[in-house]
C-alpha cells in the first residue's frame, strides 16, 4: 500500500509519501508546496492542485490521507486550509484515489501514542518509525509523513471492520 499523507495549508502544504510492504514502512518522498503570498488565492490553489495531481502521478498511491481542519485556527486560516483540502480532495477524485481524514489528534495517537504529543515528539517518532536518518524537515513535512503513516496503520483495521459489517 502506497499513502500520499498531506497536512494542507494555503502558504504551505506539507506532503509525504509512504510505503506499507510487508509489515515494514518506509518514506518514498516528503515536502512542502509553497505558494507565494502576493500571488492571488485561485492561482496559490491551482499551484497546490498541479503539484498534488503531479505527486499522484508519480508515485501512484493507494490513497490520500488528509489532515482534518483545526477548528482552534482563526476563520480567515480555517478558510484558506479548507479551500487547500478541497483542491487536494479534488486531485484525488479526479484520479478516483479514496480520501480519508484524520484529526491532528488521531494522527499523533497512531504515531506517539499519545493524542497531544508535542510537535518535536511526532517529527522523532516518525524519523523513528520510517528509519529516516534525520528527523523530517519543514515540520509540514514531518505532519504529512505522520498523516500517511496514520493511515497505513489505520487502513487495514478499517477494512477488516468495514468487511465485518461493524
Amino acid at each position: 500500500m502506497i499513502v500520499l499523507g498531506i497536512d494542507p495549508g494555503l502558504a504551505n502544504t506539507g506532503y509525504g509519501v509512504v510505503a506499507l510492504r510487508g509489515g515494514r514502512l518506509a518514506a518514498l518522498d516528503g515536502g512542502v508546496i509553497q505558494t507565494r503570498a502576493e500571488s492571488p488565492r485561485e492561482q496559490r490553489l491551482a499551484d497546490i492542485h498541479e503539484e498534488v495531481d503531479r505527486l499522484i502521478c508519480t508515485h501512484e498511491p493507494d490513497a490520500v490521507a488528509l489532515e482534518e481542519l483545526y477548528f482552534g485556527q482563526n476563520v480567515r486560516t480555517a478558510f484558506a486550509v479548507g479551500h487547500a483540502r478541497g483542491v487536494v480532495m479534488l486531485a484525488a477524485g479526479q484520479r478516483r484515489l479514496p480520501c480519508s481524514g484524520y484529526t491532528p489528534q488521531q494522527v499523533k495517537g497512531a504515531v506517539c501514542g499519545n493524542g497531544r504529543a508535542a510537535k518535536d515528539q511526532v517529527s522523532r517518532m516518525v524519523q523513528t518509525l520510517l528509519s529516516l536518518e534525520h528527523e523530517p524537515r519543514p515540520d509540514h513535512a514531518a505532519d504529512a509523513l505522520a498523516v500517511a503513516i496514520c493511515h497505513a496503520n489505520c487502513a487495514p483495521l478499517t477494512r477488516a471492520l468495514a468487511k465485518a459489517g461493524a
